[in-house]
């Protein structure tokens, strides 16, 4: 009776699941057709009859001025020189802005210049998908409302090939298989990476894992699930892609494991001025009176600034019992809003407590300029983000030529400070005690050995040139425009 039971209530559900699944495939399929119809009526033939192949990029913060948008801007002008019918269209929600203006800014800032009018399509819901909206949840809010800003994107304007170049993975089946378009990706940072999953696991407290997470047992194995339900779907939205670039090793080895499409995956370094600062003379020390230390990253909390201070405090502690020539840090970046100011005046007071206020510099929102000035004078870079994802600070203070120490991890270990044709290129470390222990060694160098690391490493990041990205890039997109 239980069975007859069982298979009463299981057949009509099972009948159920069915007709709402064919109605499910009907409606996605009408609703492809509608789209395809909206194309046509949207986009007319050019003069020659023919209409031309328009490319658009996801990129809803184009007009801000880091890493991504070179490689964007970068991106645009490479396909305008190698293809000729060809309208290339940015998706953005930059409304503060004019076209021609975000055209501006990005020569003023990258010496980009465009050849041919860009289209924009500016969207009104970027506010889905800023993190301040969702305080819980935060990874799959954003991408959910990626989503959504998405179907704006496709609704203003269906192109025939969609790359995704900010990171929203969640817009590419929405363009693929809805839209009917050819689809391609630039992965800067995964959004969820097999680091994350294990640093929930082992229960660390770190930026993105706050330590009421980490003190329950409970807590932090729900966040875990939870993770690994997104990292699934995050695998099956990325996998829909045609073509996937990835800025570094790093990132290759993450999406690999996570989006399984080794055939159409890629490394693509970013294109990184390193040209600008080539231009600065490469000439032995002339004065060993002073040292200077030089870090440049954005003041976020992933760059680890409160490692830097606490390595350059020891260093000087463990200095003053020798007498060497003195040392500075000078910590230059950018502040995006009243956090990031925070952070600052947070920064100040570690240095106070630890007594090196006298010899640590703050320069922040410095023109470039005076930031080349800073680098042609300083003797080591430093860099401590943990996992960083490629590292173009990293790149642009070997080709300044400094001598660079950076973090263990990520792009720099796997890809920037590696050895170049068999020679040093520069140093990593991983806590405060390898930083203040690597200082130290690199400051007791002689002035001829530190040249010497100074112009290997400026040879090898000729690998991360505007010109070699230009090369790679069109290697990878080639299959889109077959």
């Amino acid at each position: 009776s239980c069975f007859r039971l069982l298979c009463s209530l299981l057949i009509p559900a099972l009948f159920l699941s069915g007709i709402l699944c064919i109605c499910l495939v009907v409606l996605l399929w009408g609703i492809r057709l509608w789209i395809q119809r909206r194309k046509k009526q949207l986009h007319s033939a050019g003069k020659d009859g023919k209409r031309p192949l328009l490319v658009a990029f996801f990129h809803p913060y184009c007009n801000a001025g880091g890493g991504g948008e070179r490689v964007l801007w970068c991106a645009i002008r490479t396909l305008q020189k190698k293809y000729r019918n060809v309208t290339c269209v940015v998706y953005t929600g930059d409304r503060d802005a004019t076209g021609e203006e975000i055209v501006e800014g990005a020569f003023r800032r990258f010496n980009i210049k465009l050849i041919h009018p860009v289209k924009f399509v500016f969207l009104e819901k970027r506010y889905l998908v800023e993190a301040s909206l969702y305080p819980h949840f935060t990874l799959l809010g954003q991408s959910l409302g990626s989503v959504f800003l998405g179907w704006e994107a496709l609704l203003k304007c269906v192109p025939d090939i969609y790359v995704d170049s900010m990171g929203y993975a969640f817009t590419l089946p929405l363009f693929k298989y809805l839209g009917g378009c050819r689809v391609g990706c630039y992965v800067h940072y995964p959004t969820v990476s097999t680091d994350m999953l294990s640093v929930v696991r082992n229960q660390d407290t770190r930026f993105n894992n706050a330590a009421f997470i980490t003190n329950s047992p409970l807590v932090s194995k729900f966040k875990l699930v939870y993770y690994y339900f997104f990292a699934f779907l995050y695998g099956l939205v990325g996998s829909c892609s045609d073509v996937i670039m990835v800025n570094s090793s790093w990132t290759l080895n993450h999406i690999l494991s996570l989006w399984r499409a080794g055939a159409c995956t890629s490394v693509v370094y970013p294109p990184c001025d390193v040209q600008a600062f080539l231009d600065i003379p490469l000439e032995e020390e002339r004065s060993t009176a002073e040292h200077s230390i030089v870090s440049v990253s954005q003041f976020r909390p992933e760059k680890d600034h409160p490692l830097q201070i606490r390595a350059f405090a020891k260093l000087l502690k463990e200095k003053r019992l020798g007498q060497q020539p003195s040392s500075k840090l000078i910590l230059i970046g950018g502040c995006r809003n009243r956090q990031d100011e925070e952070r600052v005046k947070s920064l100040k007071r570690l240095c106070e407590e630890l007594g090196v206020s006298n010899d640590v510099m703050f320069r922040i929102n410095i023109p470039f300029e005076e930031l080349k000035r800073h680098l042609a004078e300083a003797t080591i870079g430093l860099h401590t983000m943990w996992n960083e994802h490629f590292g173009i600070g990293v790149v642009e203070c070997m080709a300044a030529g400094t001598v660079i120490l950076a973090h263990n991890s990520g792009g720099p270990k796997l890809d920037i400070v590696v050895p170049y044709e068999g020679h040093t290129t520069g140093f990593l470390a991983e806590n405060e005690e390898n930083y203040a222990e690597m200082m130290a060694y690199i400051l007791s160098l002689s002035s001829e050995k530190r040249l010497e690391i100074r112009e290997n490493a400026r040879r090898s990041v000729h690998r991360f040139s505007d010109q070699h990205f230009e090369e790679t890039f069109l290697l990878s997109v080639e299959p889109l425009f077959k």
